[in-house]
């Protein structure tokens, strides 16, 4: 049995907690959260301890999910990984280059586990993909969201681009040789609606908008490869593909459409799933080090994002 606890206990906190209490190679001991009154009734209903102070748990668990807001990801994973504790840090790994790789080097050093919640990784459609991914040349994605007053201490980037971006970075296997992207704040004082596109060396080209102030909720991806076409909801843990297939010359060539077999599974599950198993020796599925180019990605499209701002900055009127 690994003893795990979950340190911040919010909204994707609880949902960690949620799964570890029903999981058969997990025991949840402990959550952890500064704000007592809130975390305490998720406390009282699993049957574990409430903590307020994470170095408490030092000595006690074996592996953590860490589901606080982004600027303590670096500050508290370090101490942990320092003690030996597995750590399942929530997307994005961290706010800085430096810190994830000082985050890296000590869980390296002390030989825990350290996990970066890249969900979507775990999304069936994304697996099922993920298997018939050849050479993909040009993927276009839309991750829209509706306001949530969830994870404003970042942008849409950090927030929701970061998903497609991993997923794109997993898929095409290649180094990144131009971006250009443009967004702009509607609500908060960060970058709510993106759009970045983003070309490889190989040629292949990633076209992704993001947005948490839509209408809509949309989660899609889709990615063109040679005589293939392949289409992902990730919300509805479906991926089809439309496959191309010459003919004769001058015959118009044939098309097929499939869905591909999928076993629909909640991603979170799945993604608690393997790192209770990397914890007991296996691969780790998203590394720090993917967390990291996923974090170099983001970082760099943002930076577009405030030259492209700056551009277009209308002079000052006198």
């Amino acid at each position: 049995m690994v003893r795990v606890a979950v340190i911040g206990v919010g909204h994707f906190g609880r949902e960690h907690a949620r799964i570890y209490s029903s999981a058969e190679d997990a025991m949840l001991v402990a959550l952890c959260d500064i704000d007592e009154a809130s975390a305490r009734p998720v406390a009282d209903r699993l049957g574990v301890a409430l903590v307020t102070d994470f170095k408490e748990l030092i000595g006690n668990v074996d592996a953590v999910s860490l589901a606080v807001p982004t600027a303590e990801h670096h500050r508290i994973a370090c101490e942990l990984l320092s003690a030996g504790i597995a750590v399942l840090v929530e997307k994005p790994i961290c706010n800085t280059l430096e810190q994830a790789d000082e985050m890296i080097a000590v869980a390296a050093r002390s030989g825990a586990v350290l996990q970066v919640g890249h969900l979507e990784r775990f999304n069936p459609a994304v697996v099922a993909a993920g298997r018939i991914a050849t050479q993909p040349r040009f993927f276009e994605g839309h991750r829209l969201s509706v306001f949530t007053p969830r994870s404003l201490d970042i942008d849409v980037v950090m927030d929701l681009m970061i998903h497609d971006i991993d997923v794109v970075l997993s898929l095409v296997g290649r180094e990144v040789a131009e971006i250009r992207a443009a967004g702009v704040a509607v609500i908060t004082p960060h970058t709510d609606i993106a759009n970045a596109r983003i070309e490889f060396d190989n040629g292949c080209v990633a076209n992704l908008t993001a947005s948490r102030v839509s209408a809509d909720r949309v989660r899609k991806l889709r990615f063109f490869q040679p005589a293939e076409y392949v289409s992902i909801d990730y919300g509805k843990q479906e991926a089809a593909t439309i496959s191309v297939r010459f003919a004769e010359p001058g015959v118009m060539p044939q098309f097929g459409s499939k869905l591909l077999p999928i076993v629909r599974e909640e991603p979170l599950a799945a993604e608690i799933r393997s790192f209770l198993a990397s914890v007991s020796g296996a691969p780790v599925i998203v590394s720090g080090s993917e967390g990291r180019r996923a974090l170099t990605l983001a970082l760099a499209i943002n930076e577009e994002i405030r030259a492209h701002i700056e551009k277009n900055r209308a002079p000052a009127t006198h």
